[in-house]
């Protein structure tokens, strides 16, 4: 792979990791092409992505720099996102950035999530009761791993439980564009979910209830430092997506692998005391977060002795860097025991995902709950023949499963 006009293919986006591993061991940059014909430089060993998540003059804000630098292809479906996404917490640099975390960091305090716990696990049941219920044959994707982060996002955030409608435009929202076709798709994606957060919060102004969206309209209307209607309404974009989004393809890959590892699925089956470990290596081994976070290059940046010039697109390859072997031994390996502390599936630095504690818990009760249930669960499927998005979060299509 020595080409100067490296492209990705469709196929990447089924199985990356062979190709995540020829970028790595060419070297730790290189610029390379995706299917919208955009160039990326992407960063692939653990070291210099880690080093570069938390390097300022890499900026979060790529999609706006993306729109506002004319030597970039700019599209409606990148203008749109850019649009809703432009003031949410994950597209913003210091300081606008610490202080929007410092407004929303309290609502995922570790006493409050925790004190989601019961509620969730009481999801989890209501879910396997109506799979047990059912045909022994389920896709576990659409009865069970997005219904039940959809669900919890939906309360935690006080809005009605419109879970068909959020699970599709959500879909396209994070697909991967490769025509006209897949950029209308997002645009109007987009288009649906701003109009949708934006009357929720008028009803939740008009009705304001014990929930999240109600927290962050007072911060909006009563704190000094507050959110003005553009945050308001990214903020609140920005939790409905990735409060649910990652979490479904945690609990669905997550599952995946584990039929992929059988001897793993037994181990965890019986141990379930490993539950709580295992979801960081079901993470580090396939995570949502592939093939990466998006940056822009302020300035010239060098990592890993490889010069990238300012103004370059930079995906910092979070789904390499969690399969280095400079960093995991035998990283292709799911093994459940391993310590996968360091793996970079909820970020680095000052962007560490605010959610981690709740997508842990969430993963951890919903797989354990499903074992529980359905200890002889299986894919009904050969490997080969499960589908997979085209997306920048790795997920599936569908995960057709024998329950008993």
């Amino acid at each position: 792979m020595t080409d100067t006009d490296f492209a990705i293919q469709p196929a990447f986006f089924t199985d990356p990791f062979p190709t995540l591993r020829a970028l790595q061991q060419e070297g730790p940059a290189r610029p390379v092409r995706l299917p919208d014909g955009v160039e990326w430089w992407f960063v692939t060993r653990h070291e210099d992505v880690r080093s570069g998540l938390a390097d300022p003059r890499l900026s979060s804000a790529a999609n706006d720099h993306m729109a506002n630098d004319e030597s970039l292809p700019t599209t409606d479906a990148i203008t749109s996102a850019n649009d809703a996404t432009r003031r949410s917490l994950v597209n913003l640099d210091p300081p606008d950035h610490t202080r929007l975390r410092k407004l929303v960091v309290r609502a995922f305090s570790a006493t409050r999530v925790d004190g989601l716990r019961p509620r969730v696990q009481q999801i989890a049941d209501e879910l396997l009761d109506a799979m047990a219920a059912g045909d022994d044959e389920a896709d576990l994707i659409g009865t069970y791993a997005s219904a039940l982060p959809i669900r919890v996002i939906c309360e935690l955030l006080g809005v009605p439980e419109d879970h068909d409608a959020l699970r599709e435009k959500t879909g396209a929202a994070f697909q991967v564009v490769q025509d006209d076709t897949s950029a209308a798709d997002m645009a109007q994606a987009f288009a649906w979910l701003t109009a949708y957060t934006r009357r929720l919060i008028a009803l939740k102004h008009d009705t304001p209830g014990d929930d999240l969206l109600s927290d962050l309209i007072a911060v909006h209307e009563e704190d000094d430092d507050r959110l003005d209607d553009e945050e308001l309404a990214a903020m609140a974009l920005t939790l409905l997506l990735a409060g649910h989004e990652t979490t479904v393809q945690l609990i669905g890959n997550g599952m995946n692998a584990l039929f992929d590892h059988p001897e793993q699925l037994a181990t965890l089956r019986d141990r379930p005391e490993l539950l709580r470990t295992a979801v960081d290596e079901l993470l580090r081994h396939d995570g949502p977060t592939n093939p990466g976070v998006a940056r822009y290059a302020t300035e010239d940046v060098t990592l890993g002795g490889v010069r990238i010039p300012r103004g370059a697109l930079v995906l910092l390859s979070v789904a390499a860097a969690n399969r280095d072997p400079a960093r995991f031994t035998d990283p292709d390996r799911l093994d459940l025991t391993r310590d996968a502390g360091g793996h970079l599936g909820f970020g680095h630095g000052i962007h560490y995902c605010l959610g981690a504690r709740l997508a842990r818990m969430e993963g951890e009760i919903a797989i354990g709950s499903l074992l529980r249930r359905f200890p002889g669960i299986r894919r009904a499927v050969p490997a080969e023949e499960v589908r997979w998005r085209l997306g920048m979060v790795r997920g599936l299509v569908s995960l057709p499963v024998i329950l008993r």
